[in-house]
């Protein structure tokens, strides 16, 4: 397979899960609340799997190529380019929202009505929210994700077909949780200037997880692997 097919996919993959995923806060949030939205994000991100899973692993987050790249599953080269493939898809799809937002004037989104410019579902740290508690909550829910994406992928001992399922279910979970914090990390942050000053967090936190969740990872593949020879 040609590289650039994988990249396309990525790019393709990482529009439709900001698109839909936040588009479910953007267009419908008041009426389906956190739950929904969580479920939601899980969905779009099963339908993914099973659709781009074959041609590229369906990552659609810069986190998980990370964790994927320094557990040996992917070259550098490959990285680089789905992180690219990534932000430029995440980027179309929160364009996409902007423009809904822009040229929707007095649509009734969800159920109320939401001001522009605001209503992208960026990255915010919520009223109450302190910076260290939407870092830890970025990094371990990050942690939580990036494990379960290589546990369920994994070609010796993972979930197989289902791998899917479980990778959605735990990035509905995550969001479910999140959202509540600082609307948790795969939003588009882009369209919103007032989301800025809290961007750092959404980088630092999800490196940080990923980082720890290859650690870990690695030292339960190595105890198993041990076992197995034994």
């Amino acid at each position: 397979m040609a590289s650039y097919q994988k990249y396309i996919a990525e790019g393709v993959g990482t529009m439709f899960l900001v698109l839909l995923a936040c588009g479910s806060a953007v267009l419908a949030g008041p009426s389906i609340g956190g739950l929904g939205i969580g479920l939601c994000f899980g969905l779009v991100l099963v339908c993914l799997c099973y659709a781009i899973g074959n041609i590229s692993g369906c990552h659609v987050n810069p986190a998980v190529s990370l964790a994927v790249w320094l557990s040996g599953g992917m070259s550098g080269k490959d990285f680089c380019w789905y992180v690219v493939f990534q932000l430029f898809g995440a980027v179309v799809g929160a364009g996409f929202l902007y423009w809904f937002t822009e040229s929707a004037a007095g649509f009734n989104f969800g159920g109320e009505t939401a001001a522009s410019g605001a209503a992208l579902a960026a990255n915010v740290l919520q009223p109450g929210a302190t910076v260290p508690l939407a870092l830890s909550a970025e990094c371990l829910l990050t942690f939580f994700f990036v494990m379960v994406v290589l546990g369920a992928t994994d070609k010796q001992y993972g979930a197989g077909k289902f791998a899917g399922l479980a990778i959605g279910l735990a990035l509905g979970l995550v969001n479910i949780v999140g959202i509540l914090v600082d609307n948790c990390s795969v939003n588009p942050a882009l369209w919103s200037p007032e989301a800025w000053p809290d961007f750092w967090i959404m980088v630092v936190g999800p490196v940080v997880g990923a980082l720890l969740a290859v650690l870990c990872w690695r030292a339960i593949a190595n105890y198993r692997n041990a076992k197995a020879i034994e």
